[in-house]
């Protein structure tokens, strides 16, 4: 890729287009060639006699393409200055009828072009190049309305508008137009596609850029929901198992019959959580997957977990107030696992003589949007200030991914509330 080009430093400012040793050294070559080039033109010019008479020595060659080559080896480096001395160099040259004029014209439009490609300031760019190309015609028309002088005493200037020699000028003026307008068209676009260029590759680093952080994002979140995921799951479970084994390790000597109940009761949470944890696996190696769609449970799957709370020694009773609506999946399991959360954490910490009372309210809001309200009261000890755990760490990540909201809080007689708000209309799962 010819060129490094260093990103605007802020809005309107202009690239910086720095070579790179490669192409300064291939500078280096270029300037060679045309040395050796030159001194092969200039050998055959002077056997030639392009100047006829008025020829100068072959050996004033040396020094003007000595001059020229050295230009063109740092052009990259000092555009602005090499084309001036290239110029300069080229004028005096055929002013003074050097026996070289090829190698030199090709400089001149290289050291034009350089300007307009590599040199920075775009003001300073135009301002060089238009002032060559100015004085390079006003020598041109100098040049000519010399020689026009000198072929006014022959017929054939006179023979019309478009004698041989008047069409010789044109064609001259013709071509010097289209050498200095395409060494100033080729710079100005080398500088402008290395521009679109630069602009694509920092896009291109930005999308780069954009993409790892999606990614890293996109990681982070999972690890949050297997976290999550994995809390409510072994938190509930396990709790339920640990307080049916200490009941069932104390009825064992008084009533053996109730301790087996108990130990059933064990192997079928033992199962559900087996199921769970599978369920979630399942969620996991879903590729593209990231709302739990494994999962079954949903809003009537509430009442089981009533059920074994109060089996596993937290009495708890379940209401549910207005007609049922239907509930977006992800809304769905998310009020389960906030029920599943509140339920484990008042077994866990209510204490003794306990109770909870778990209500879904289904409602229109004010302004004809549809929620549904799930509250967790539990009875039990005095909570003077809420610890934040996981637990509730979890509650409020799933309220916030349905777009609802959540209440946790402490009640003044004892125990706790738990007080979810979930919309149920299309795009409440955020």
């Amino acid at each position: 890729m010819p060129g490094r080009i260093r990103p605007p430093y802020g809005g309107g400012m202009p690239f910086t287009r720095t070579p790179t040793p490669r192409e300064l050294r291939q500078d280096v070559f270029l300037a060679g060639a045309l040395l050796v080039g030159g001194i092969l033109s200039a050998g055959l010019s002077s056997i030639a006699k392009v100047y006829g008479s008025q020829q100068a020595e072959l050996w004033t060659a040396i020094p003007y393409l000595l001059v020229i080559a050295a230009s063109l080896a740092v052009r990259r480096r000092w555009p602005a200055a090499a084309a001036i001395v290239v110029s300069l160099s080229y004028v005096i040259a055929v002013t003074v009828r050097v026996p070289e004029i090829y190698v030199g014209n090709i400089a001149m439009f290289i050291a034009l072009y350089t300007v307009g490609a590599w040199m920075h300031s775009r003001r300073g760019a135009f301002l060089v190049r238009a002032g060559i190309i100015f004085v390079m015609a006003v020598w041109l028309i100098i040049v000519m309305y010399r020689d026009a002088i000198d072929q006014a005493a022959k017929a054939d200037v006179a023979a019309g508008a478009f004698s041989p020699y008047v069409a010789f000028m044109m064609l001259q003026v013709l071509l010097n137009v289209l050498y200095f307008g395409g060494a100033y068209y080729f710079g100005e676009r080398s500088w402008s596609a290395a521009a679109e260029r630069t602009a694509l590759e920092q896009r291109t680093a930005e999308l780069e850029h954009e993409r790892e952080l999606s990614a890293a994002q996109a990681v982070a979140l999972d690890r949050v929901r297997i976290a999550r995921e994995l809390h409510d799951v072994v938190a509930h479970h396990v709790s339920v198992m640990g307080v049916q084994a200490g009941a069932a390790r104390i009825m064992i000597p008084e009533d053996p019959r109730a301790a087996t109940a108990i130990v059933a009761g064990i192997e079928t949470s033992a199962r559900e959580a087996i199921h769970d944890f599978r369920q979630l696996l399942d969620t996991l190696r879903a590729p593209g997957d990231g709302a739990d769609e494994a999962s079954t449970v949903g809003v009537d799957d509430i009442a089981g977990l009533v059920e074994a709370s109060s089996a596993a020694g937290l009495p708890a009773r379940l209401h549910v107030v207005g007609d049922p609506i239907p509930v977006p999946r992800l809304t769905a399991v998310n009020l389960y696992r906030i029920a599943q959360e509140a339920l484990t954490n008042a077994r866990r910490h209510a204490g003794p003589g306990a109770e909870a009372d778990v209500r879904i309210r289904f409602s229109h809001g004010h302004d004809g949007r549809r929620a549904v309200e799930l509250e967790v009261v539990n009875s039990g000890r005095i909570v003077p200030v809420p610890r934040p755990g996981l637990g509730q760490l979890g509650m409020r990540e799933r309220a916030t991914a349905s777009g609802g909201t959540i209440e946790l809080v402490p009640r003044a007689a004892g125990g706790f509330r738990v007080r979810a708000t979930l919309p149920v209309d299309a795009g409440g799962d955020a």
